[in-house]
């Protein structure tokens, strides 16, 4: 479903206009529908329901926790990769048993935190936020391990703390996802996972260690991966170590596959998510049958085209090469483009012509090309290049779709610009659920210098 429509001549988030949105919050801002969410989820849920597939929300996707909350209340678990992720899933109402704590280069901090709540960094404002004491929460239900120095971390901290640290490997399958090298995350060359011919010897190695218990595998191969069969391959690498682990006596309990699902950010440019689900779910079904539990760790897939950036035109400026349309947000707002040359569709918000399509370049009469840019210094800072768009003006309210994962999650600072404001429609209701961030609030940490003591040294007078 497109939550995101023209009526009237205005653009509509859900039953919302998005200049209403605009004129309640100002811009740039970033609107997410909560209709769209749901059906999304419910979507992906339904086409894995034959393996009894449990979800795991990629909270890096969009880590808002309303929408965190939203998710939660649909049934998921969050998939984490730091220790403020791992706060936030939390608060969002997830318990820890459904937690997955993933990701290349956790600390001792945060391994103690997500072993027992008494490390929380929440522990003195938890009760701010409607929470708990997180003393008595307990460990996350999975580590996905991702090397040998971190099972050995994993050990040792969770043996001081008498916790007990479950734990999944994440194999590096050496499977060619054919995305965008940044997003590619199961080569050789990526830093991420255990290489393939290494995970039985490694699990032989470390069985029966103090403080962990071994659960299974994770494979997660990129993202956005726009092929299925990338998922077969790395399936079959996964599933024949979990028959040698077998033969040794080691069970697999959990395979998790990951994420990665792709969105169409432009028309028909991927395969729908059903294709998928028709290629993997044959190829694990009679396992899952037999108690193999299978999970799922999606984001774009459900917040991707359930959200759109809002932002304004300030400027435009006709050079002898190319038009600028000079808007309010830029690479802190929306890092895509610029950091993958990601494509994003973008258009008025005030329209009457006929339903655009979303196309590299429209094809639609009357429009002129452009390069749609932000205000940040750096020549690198765009939303869109060389894109053939109706005629527009100063003040007007521009839309950038497809931008409801990895938007927020990225924006900066850069040039002292506060983080954009977040609003969630829902039918006719809009709830601003992340204000402004403003200047004071960037500056608060630079306030007041201290004197930090060397050690061995006398601090100057």
């Amino acid at each position: 479903m497109n939550p995101f429509t023209w009526r009237d001549g205005q653009l509509h988030a859900d039953d919302v206009p998005v200049e209403a949105v605009a004129a309640a919050v100002g811009t740039p801002t970033y609107v997410y529908s909560a209709t769209a969410i749901r059906a999304s989820y419910r979507r992906l849920a339904g086409l894995f329901a034959p393996l009894g597939a449990k979800l795991r929300y990629a909270v890096k996707a969009s880590p808002n926790l309303h929408l965190c909350r939203l998710l939660r209340e649909l049934g998921a678990g969050m998939d984490v990769v730091s220790g403020g992720e791992l706060e936030r899933g939390w608060l969002a109402g997830t318990p820890m048993s459904e937690i997955v704590f993933a990701g290349v280069g956790k600390s001792e901090d945060e391994v103690r935190a997500a072993l027992s709540g008494r490390f929380s960094p929440l522990r003195e404002v938890a009760a701010a936020h409607g929470a708990p004491d997180p003393a008595g929460r307990g460990p996350v239900g999975l580590f996905n391990v991702e090397s040998e120095s971190e099972l050995a971390r994993l050990s040792k901290i969770a043996t001081e703390l008498g916790e007990t640290a479950r734990y999944c490997l994440r194999v590096n399958p050496n499977v060619d996802p054919h995305t965008h090298e940044y997003t590619t995350t199961g080569k050789e060359e990526n830093k991420f996972g255990i290489d393939a011919d290494r995970i039985v010897d490694l699990v032989s190695r470390w069985a029966g260690r103090p403080g962990l218990e071994f659960r299974g595998l994770h494979v997660h191969i990129g993202s956005p991966v726009p092929q299925v069969e990338p998922y077969a391959e790395a399936i079959a690498v996964v599933l024949g170590l979990v028959d040698e682990l077998a033969a040794l006596g080691h069970r697999v309990a959990v395979l998790n596959l990951g994420g990665g699902w792709p969105i169409p950010y432009t028309d028909g440019a991927v395969p729908p998510l059903e294709d998928y689900a028709r290629r993997i779910v044959p190829l694990l079904a009679e396992r899952a049958a037999d108690g193999l539990q299978v999970l799922l760790e999606p984001g774009r897939s459900i917040l991707g085209n359930s959200g759109l950036l809002l932002t304004r035109v300030e400027h435009l400026k006709r050079g002898r090469a190319k038009t600028f349309v000079i808007c309010d947000a830029g690479m802190h707002v929306l890092l895509r483009p610029a950091l993958y040359r990601a494509f994003h569709f973008v258009w008025p918000a005030a329209w009457t012509g006929p339903t655009p399509r979303w196309l590299e370049q429209s094809d639609l009469p009357g429009l002129e090309s452009c390069d749609v840019v932000g205000p940040i210094c750096e020549t690198g800072d765009f939303l869109a290049r060389g894109r053939r768009l109706p005629p527009l003006a100063q003040g007007d309210l521009v839309a950038v779709f497809s931008a409801g994962a990895y938007g927020i999650s990225m924006a900066s600072n850069y040039n002292d610009h506060g983080r954009p404001a977040e609003v969630l429609v829902d039918g006719e209701r809009m709830l601003r659920i992340n204000a402004r961030q403003p200047l004071a609030t960037i500056l608060e940490t630079e306030r007041t210098a201290v004197d930090l003591a060397i050690s061995g040294r006398p601090v100057p007078a």
